[in-house]
């Protein structure tokens, strides 16, 4: 079945908003600083403690996902709701630098992944269902390369190859035994995938924080370009999946690849 000429319009919007560039360029873009300069600027201890509070935020939100986002009468996606709360957390961390992120993040990591389950709700998808709240935790994982990935084999379709079994193995068990048993091999294997690629973005959230001139004030608008980036991942991925539905998951891909 051929898309029509509305559905290719919104698969071509879509791409343009999964294989744009990332985050560490929006925010360069922003600040008119690199990054890099940022990361020069943090202690050696940086890396472990933005790992550890990558994890930690992903665990409250793969909590929050299986916990309550069924039971949530979402509307029509309240996104500068979300930004302007996100964007209050950014503040302290702002201003209080990396000692606030094991705080900060879990709480706009959670503020996030109900915008994201608020764009997939707008999308069509069932939030009853394990393997639909668990695809908005996965939108965490896309637009950051994971170290281990092969240089040829980026973009949004290798992230979800990469993620499919993960999630395919954590949505089953979660079926099977509800969410109580969150501490199964496949809802723990599920977590360190998406805190390997959700720790990129959070590693140029915090660099770009570390910049003295950022502080508070900035340290708002870097969290809200932040959950800014995982909205546009969050409505090309469930448009994606919308019209995947509708056509094919083969023929999206084929159409998608040729723009």
């Amino acid at each position: 079945m051929n898309l029509s000429a509305m559905d290719a319009a919104e698969l071509r919007d879509a791409r343009d908003l999964l294989e744009n560039p990332g985050l560490a360029a929006k925010i360069s873009n922003l600040i008119g600083s690199p990054i890099e300069r940022g990361f020069a600027m943090l202690p050696q201890s940086w890396s472990m403690a933005v790992n550890e509070a990558t994890r930690q935020a992903i665990e409250k939100a793969l909590d929050v996902a299986l916990r309550t986002l069924a039971h949530d009468h979402l509307q029509k996606p309240s996104n500068m709701w979300h930004k302007l709360a996100v964007g209050t957390t950014g503040a302290a961390g702002g201003a209080f630098g990396l000692a606030a992120l094991a705080i900060e993040l879990p709480l706009s990591t959670t503020v996030m992944l109900r915008s994201i389950a608020d764009i997939a709700r707008s999308q069509g998808e069932d939030l009853h269902s394990p393997e639909a709240r668990l695809q908005c935790v996965q939108v965490l994982a896309l637009g950051g390369q994971a170290r281990s990935d092969d240089a040829a084999e980026t973009g949004y379709f290798a992230a979800r190859a990469a993620l499919a079994k993960a999630v395919s193995e954590a949505a089953r068990h979660v079926a099977q035994h509800g969410a109580a048993a969150t501490g199964a091999p496949a809802i723990v294997q599920l977590i360190t995938q998406i805190t390997s690629r959700f720790s990129i973005n959070v590693s140029q959230k915090v660099a770009a924080q570390a910049v003295p001139v950022i502080g508070a004030v900035g340290g708002a608008v870097v969290n809200t370009l932040f959950i800014d980036h995982f909205q546009d991942m969050a409505r090309g991925h469930f448009v994606v999946r919308r019209l995947e539905r509708l056509y094919g998951a083969e023929e999206i891909r084929r159409v998608y690849s040729g723009f």
